[in-house]
């Protein structure tokens, strides 16, 4: 899907600050497939982490992702939605987001999802733990598309300006899992998913 304006010139005047100033380098982006809409999941350090994460696939692929519904307050809404996002309530069932996530892929969009569900560290005392959430594997699942694993090094240490890294797997093998009932199914290929973002990690 095309990028709106407003995303293109974020990317654009993005190029010299991320490639230069933070030394961004991809690996992998080979294995993101195109022509075709796939749910993108990461590990997640930093509110910037979907910034270096889209990047290297643009202008071809346009991400899509889930912004924690506190953030949405004038002006920040105007930004967020012309940036890609969509909200999401956590710490809720929000089938609502699920929904338009998978209405999304199957348009062919890109849905970007950070599966550990909040940051893996931060300053201030957190009111929710990092772990895994079976969110982008049932997106994957009913939306009938592929789970590709990403995985990203240097966004929590933005003030030392880099070096930035990011990996994209191959997507993930859950065809064995699709017609089965969403929730198990979810779970597994959300194990299999944590697995090979763990080893991306570990390759940067």
């Amino acid at each position: 899907m095309r990028p709106t304006p407003f995303y293109n010139i974020v990317a654009g005047c993005s190029l010299p600050v991320l490639y230069g100033l933070f030394r961004l380098r991809a690996k992998g982006v080979e294995n993101v497939p195109e022509g075709t809409g796939f749910v993108l999941a990461a590990n997640h350090f930093s509110n910037f982490d979907p910034w270096p994460l889209g990047m290297p696939l643009w202008p071809k692929h346009f991400l899509r992702f889930m912004a924690k519904s506190e953030l949405y307050w004038f002006p920040a809404t105007l930004v967020l939605n012309n940036a890609g996002a969509f909200p999401v309530r956590r710490g809720q069932r929000d089938i609502a987001a699920i929904e338009t996530a998978v209405e999304l892929v199957k348009e062919g969009h890109v849905v970007t999802m950070f599966p550990e569900g909040t940051r893996r560290s931060k300053g201030l005392t957190k009111k929710w733990d990092a772990r895994p959430h079976s969110g982008a594997a049932r997106i994957a699942l009913e939306a009938g598309a592929p789970l590709v694993p990403a995985a990203l090094k240097g966004t929590d240490r933005l003030s030392r300006f880099g070096p930035l890294r990011v990996a994209y797997g191959a997507p993930i093998d859950i065809d064995d899992l699709r017609g089965q009932e969403v929730g198990p199914a979810a779970r597994l290929a959300t194990e299999r998913l944590m697995a090979r973002i763990a080893e991306l990690e570990a390759s940067l």
